[in-house]
């Protein structure tokens, strides 16, 4: 047998298996992963050999977060095309920094970055950039916004820097999510520098505490709390920066996709007059990781920001990715976004969509019967709940995760404790809802004896 027959057969079975087994590793596979743990040896092995022995005890310590019971950190599972199509990618074994490197990737980033402005109603015109995830995507976004508003101001800060230019007002809400935060530090704003506008109980920004602001601006707005699933009126903030020397962000690592459903997309309500998106490809669309996704509505603040002076890269009439993105050197990610799309269709990832809120709605229906505080209002796909008593709830989220039937993590929010259910992947069944249901209510019941 050939290592690719190897490969065939130990895949099947991991993905045949997976509703079989715990969500999350019992000890003692964890455990296992020690026999990795030796020095390296002088002597090569065989391919085989080395695949035999990371699937003999990796993947028994794998999380099943591409299975039907995951509902943790917004974890989108693999759709079987975009999966596959990943992996066909990865035998490709594409470089996708330069058209000429790769035209079957340059053309399906292209395919792609055309049909999800179309889907998610952002201006046709918008640069698309495909990165490793959130924190690169508002990453991106920042670093054309800060070179547009500088541009502005007559400064160079590609060629200049930071360093003695005019001075560019940040402004967050209360709640914006860490990878914002990482990402506005590493474009250089920092973290405390930054004005913080109070949020309401559902964690969205009030408007009319957005301060006035005489010089150039980034205000960065959610749409899609990794709490509570709510959104920022993005409508409204649009419209009061509207005509300043002001930038709109879009933090909407999985928010954005509400806009594919024409039952949820009024929750972005005039989210197109925004300067900049970013959003997970691996949360909502289902691909495989890494693949995250910027939108800035100025194309060319984006490329002036990403583009590199070297003389020796060529260019052509066709998409030059490194014009995009941080990176240069990356993998091909536009192929498995594209296979995904190509599966869905507009009505297939509506439907998933939709599905995955109305599950989101069952969890908080039942657990509330059964006698549990549901701490939000389910407008989306994230319920939080409450047991009781902070460690009450402590114990019956690790009671759930030790018990295996599904995972859930836990956050505190409003100064409660509180278990997160996020309901992501395409892989849900109503049997996997009910089982994950009962597990919790039956284990809640032991821990608050």
């Amino acid at each position: 047998m050939n290592l690719l027959d190897v490969f065939n057969a130990s895949a099947k079975r991991y993905l045949t298996d997976i509703h079989k087994n715990p969500v999350y590793p019992f000890p003692p596979s964890i455990e296992a992963l020690q026999q990795l743990n030796c020095s390296l040896q002088n002597e090569s092995m065989e391919p085989a050999d080395v695949f035999d022995l990371l699937d003999s005890v990796g993947s028994a310590a794998t999380v099943k977060s591409s299975g039907g019971r995951y509902f943790g950190f917004v974890t989108g599972g693999s759709l079987p095309a975009a999966m596959f199509a990943k992996l066909l990618a990865t035998v490709w074994d594409q470089n996708t920094c330069l058209s000429v490197m790769s035209p079957i990737a340059v053309t399906l980033e292209e395919i792609s970055a055309r049909w999800l402005l179309s889907l998610l109603g952002l201006p046709a015109e918008s640069g698309v950039g495909f990165v490793t995830g959130a924190t690169m995507a508002n990453f991106t976004a920042l670093a054309a916004a800060r070179h547009q508003l500088l541009m502005n101001e007559g400064w160079d800060v590609e060629a200049k820097g930071l360093f003695q230019a005019p001075e560019i007002t940040v402004i967050v809400g209360d709640q914006a999510h860490v990878s914002l935060l990482k990402a506005l530090s590493l474009v250089g704003f920092g973290r405390e520098r930054i004005i913080r506008v109070p949020a309401d109980e559902e964690g969205r920004i009030i408007v009319d505490k957005i301060p006035d602001t005489s010089g150039p601006a980034i205000i960065c707005t959610q749409a899609g709390s990794v709490n509570t699933g709510n959104f920022d009126d993005v409508n409204s903030i649009c419209d009061l920066v509207q005509n300043k020397n002001s930038w709109v962000h879009v933090d909407a690592a999985f928010g954005l996709w509400a806009a594919a459903s024409p039952k949820y997309r009024h929750l972005l309500k005039g989210i197109e007059k925004a300067d900049s998106w970013g959003a997970d490809a691996h949360k909502w669309l289902n691909v495989p990781y890494d693949c995250g996704l910027v939108f800035v509505k100025n194309k060319e603040a984006l490329t002036q920001a990403m583009s590199s002076a070297a003389s020796y890269l060529p260019t052509s009439v066709m998409r030059e990715p490194f014009q995009y993105v941080p990176e240069m050197s990356r993998e091909a990610r536009g192929v498995a976004v594209w296979a995904a799309l190509k599966s869905l269709g507009r009505k297939g990832l509506a439907e998933m969509i939709e599905l995955h809120c109305l599950y989101a709605q069952q969890f908080a229906q039942q657990l509330a019967q059964a006698g549990f505080a549901i701490l939000n209002k389910v407008v989306l796909n994230q319920v939080l709940v409450s047991f009781g008593e902070a460690d009450v709830t402590l114990r019956v989220i690790k009671g759930v995760q030790q018990e295996g039937t599904c995972w859930c993590g836990g956050t505190v929010w409003q100064g409660k404790t509180a278990m997160r259910i996020s309901v992501s992947s395409w892989a849900h069944t109503d049997e996997d809802i009910q089982r994950s249901i009962d597990a919790i209510i039956a284990v809640a019941g032991r821990e608050r004896v």
